[in-house]
């Protein structure tokens, strides 16, 4: 009984209550929580996105931990047919296959490569007694020879090399009271006065830790098992002190020529040095990396700054007027008079990361992202085809078929800027392009130009994979010695050069030399000089 009574209360409470609210009231509770449930969505429609780019950065990490790293995409691979729609309707008839065979050859490789070293020839013959025949007891002749072939390794060594010069005096003039003249036997001067290094220790050390990246404390090791136990703190001093005194002056004169060039290349990466006065031990500093273009002889350039501020491109490039290939970094705008061309490869990575990142897109051909890729595929493929061409011929193909892939390109990021979310991966893509596109373009202005700036990040790798082993320069002027080795090992690299003989080559021969300021002092020296000997050049 009671609970009816209960029931019959609450119904009538609940009849009552609506004919308490006024009509306005209730359209006054209908746009509050109409209000509320918008502005729930946009907050869900954010969370959403978040939780989408937070799902591409957490896939695309994985990408790049455990994923193979090349971009590379097969012909055939993410196809979309994006100008032959009509031939897609049309079933071609079957083709037949045919398969062929080809066999590889490696003799002749092998004989060539051979060919470069030097032979040592180890010769095994029965004693003159021993040629005596077993069955009838006559002599025996020689009827022909068994030859195997072996590579051998010579371990390096360390031995220690006295220079002794002799003083000559006159008997003559010393027995009559006269002056007497003292005569000196030349002598070459040392690379590093008052030290034990010569021009292939210092080298060495060199190409140790800046060609095969290898760390001084375990060269440190390595000396110790050659015989002499040299420090690292001295290989430290010794490498500063030839970068400073010989190899400097080697950096200016190449910098003189990159600055005469019409195209450059520029890239920068990060560097730690640690005891850098007003930052800590933690930050970052940059090397900044400068080099030629295709087409003349190359320079390679790094320069090491506290920063990655503009200025340091603008002051370093101060006099150079012509075309600068560059990524999407604005520091690049301060620098005067040039022409930035922008980097294909950037952009088409964008789409190849937002391809990695979604595993829905990567197995559909005409998700966006792919439909992106597949038009920057376009303009590498036309430049393939193009890689024999002269620089007329190169500029002239271009306006003809690389110009409407850009124009069709560009309406379709037109079209696709509105359609994604700007922060998603796919977005960053699409508005990379947008943004770089005077930059992007700029490669059909001359033939000499490239659609990318993979020759600056190629130059700069061989620092990146130093940096991965040595990890950190200890003081600001040890990063600049290495800015400095780097240059002239590297620009030796890209002229032929083998950088061990030429280093020595330079350490011998430098000291003997009058004024390093002066030009034609300095142009035999030079990695592109035709008067370097042939020791210094690869077989």
């Amino acid at each position: 009984m009671q609970d009816l009574e209960l029931r019959l209360s609450n119904h009538t409470l609940m009849k009552n209550e609506p004919e308490s609210l006024t009509l306005e009231q209730l359209q006054q509770q209908n746009a509050q929580l109409e209000q509320q449930n918008r502005q729930q969505e946009r907050e869900l429609a954010e969370l959403s996105a978040k939780l989408k780019w937070y799902e591409e950065q957490f896939r695309l990490a994985q990408q790049k931990r455990f994923g193979a790293s090349s971009e590379k995409t097969h012909p055939d691979q993410l196809e979309l047919n994006l100008f032959n729609e009509a031939e897609v309707t049309a079933l071609p008839e079957p083709e037949k296959e045919s398969i062929t065979y080809e066999r590889r050859k490696t003799s002749g490789k092998r004989e060539a490569d051979l060919s470069k070293l030097p032979v040592e020839t180890v010769t095994y013959t029965l004693a003159e007694h021993e040629q005596i025949c077993d069955c009838c007891g006559g002599s025996l002749h020689e009827m022909t020879t068994e030859t195997r072939r072996e590579i051998a390794v010579m371990p390096p060594q360390v031995k220690l090399v006295e220079h002794v010069r002799h003083v000559y005096a006159c008997r003559h003039c010393e027995r009559h009271e006269l002056q007497t003249p003292i005569l000196t036997a030349p002598m070459p001067r040392p690379v590093y006065p008052g030290s034990l290094a010569s021009p292939s220790a210092m080298a060495h050390i060199m190409c140790q830790k800046y060609v095969n990246s290898l760390p001084l404390y375990r060269q440190e090791q390595d000396w110790a098992r050659l015989g002499y136990p040299l420090s690292r703190q001295t290989m430290a001093n010794w490498m500063i002190y030839g970068a400073e005194q010989w190899l400097k002056p080697v950096v200016a004169e190449m910098k003189r020529y990159l600055l005469k060039q019409e195209v450059l290349h520029a890239d920068e990466t990060t560097l730690q040095v640690l005891k850098e006065p007003g930052k800590a031990a933690q930050s970052e500093s940059y090397m900044w990396l400068y080099r030629t273009g295709q087409g003349v002889g190359p320079v390679v350039l790094y320069d090491y700054q506290r920063t990655r501020g503009g200025e340091h491109p603008r002051d370093m490039l101060a006099g150079f007027n012509g075309y600068l290939h560059v990524d999407g970094y604005p520091g690049y705008h301060k620098v005067k008079d040039v022409t930035l061309v922008g980097c294909w490869a950037h952009a088409r990575r964008k789409y190849d990361e937002a391809l990695k990142a979604a595993p829905e897109a990567r197995s559909n051909p005409h998700s966006v992202a792919a439909q992106g890729l597949a038009w920057c595929n376009q303009l590498f493929a036309i430049e393939r085809e193009l890689k024999e061409a002269t620089p007329e011929e190169r500029r002239k193909a271009r306006e003809e078929q690389s110009r409407p892939v850009l124009d069709g390109y560009y309406a379709w990021l037109r079209q696709q800027k509105p359609r994604t979310m700007p922060k998603s991966l796919l977005g960053q893509a699409i508005a990379y392009s947008l943004n770089q596109w005077d930059k992007l373009t700029a490669f059909l202005k001359d033939g000499r130009l490239e659609i990318d700036n993979n020759r600056g990040e190629r130059s700069i790798k061989p620092f990146v994979i130093g940096r991965k082993n040595w990890l950190f320069a200890y003081t600001p002027r040890g990063a600049a010695a290495s800015a400095a080795i780097y240059s002239v090992i590297e620009t030796a690299k890209e002229n032929g050069l083998h950088p061990f003989r030429y280093l020595t080559y330079l350490f011998e021969q430098l000291p003997q030399q009058v004024n390093l300021q002066e030009a034609q002092v300095l142009e035999p020296f030079m990695p592109w000089s035709s008067t370097l000997p042939d020791f210094c050049r690869l077989n």
